[in-house]
């Protein structure tokens, strides 16, 4: 029995699918503070909150592996904790192993805007690696799909992309793509105890959005900006701003670690995922044909 955590995210979801397809619903159990939000999925859904040890622990009966999948960063809570309240729940469940969700990174990461965030992953990885349970530590690279949705954006507003992201390089890959590595990386035990760094082919932000334009047939071009600039967008950007300028320098810094390269790191995709990586053009060409199919409009 496999559990996924935080469940009805974008993430979660696609764990849950592609572990469903391996080894089937009745094995995969979703847990998620709101089992409403996962009513149209065909596994088991239990309520888990990060915050209750107890509930965690009652979530998490008769699991043998659990991806624990990162905490969103939100002002005035302790991630950390939370993450030590699903190992501890784990142990108490007597899970054998917990594959965990970070984010790809490296030297000069802690002296970004960033670096908070990467605090976090970095401790957490520490916990899990100390848990005594098996482990896998799998860091992502940033959601191709993301970035496509603003860069389309852009394109229907002035065609100007900007960030403070520069020259620097970064891989990219979809959602599907690192589900595909996580739920490999759940059912095989000859990938326990490593740390998998998930990333594609890296490329510049201005490489990116060319892609982009080719693919989608957008007239859009990428300029940088400086990181007070980009700070003062996001903070006119009203989903971001609602959750105050904490979370919108976290994500200046993510740019800032792109034109450090500091995310620019070697791939273990192909160990993780049992395959290489999809090509970006071609999982750009996946995403087109996703949004001609859902009706999305094109530029």
């Amino acid at each position: 029995m496999i559990a996924v955590t935080a469940a009805s995210g974008r993430l979660g979801r696609a764990i849950l699918k592609q572990l469903s397809a391996q080894i089937g619903a009745a094995s995969v159990v979703a847990v998620a503070r709101d089992p409403k939000k996962l009513t149209d999925l065909p596994v088991a859904v239990r309520a888990g909150d990060y915050t209750s040890l107890a509930g965690m622990t009652e979530a998490l009966a008769g699991i043998d592996t659990v991806v624990l999948i990162s905490a969103p960063v939100t002002p005035g809570t302790d991630r950390v904790a939370m993450h030590r309240n699903v190992l501890a729940a784990a142990k108490a469940a007597a899970v054998k192993k917990v594959v965990f969700t970070s984010v790809i990174g490296g030297a000069g990461e802690e002296t970004t805007w960033f670096g908070a965030t990467q605090a976090v992953n970095r401790a957490t990885e520490e916990d899990v690696r100390a848990s005594g349970l098996e482990w896998v530590v799998a860091r992502n690279c940033l959601y191709l799909e993301l970035d496509v949705e603003q860069i389309i954006k852009a394109s229907e507003r002035d065609g100007l992309y900007q960030n403070n992201a520069g020259d620097g390089r970064c891989p990219y890959l979809t959602i599907d793509e690192l589900a595909v590595a996580t739920a490999r990386m759940a059912l095989d035990e000859s990938r326990s105890n490593r740390v998998y760094n998930l990333g594609g082919d890296p490329v510049s932000q201005a490489e990116l959005v060319g892609l982009c334009a080719e693919v989608f047939g957008l007239d859009v071009r990428y300029a940088a900006m400086s990181d007070e600039e980009n700070l003062a967008r996001f903070m006119q950007v009203p989903h971001i701003a609602a959750r105050g300028e904490e979370v919108a320098r976290m994500l200046t810094g993510c740019f800032q670690c792109i034109r450090g390269g500091i995310m620019d790191v070697p791939s273990d995709f192909a160990a993780a995922a049992g395959r290489p990586a999809k090509p970006l053009r071609s999982q750009l060409e996946e995403l087109r044909a996703r949004r001609q199919s859902a009706g999305g409009a094109q530029a």
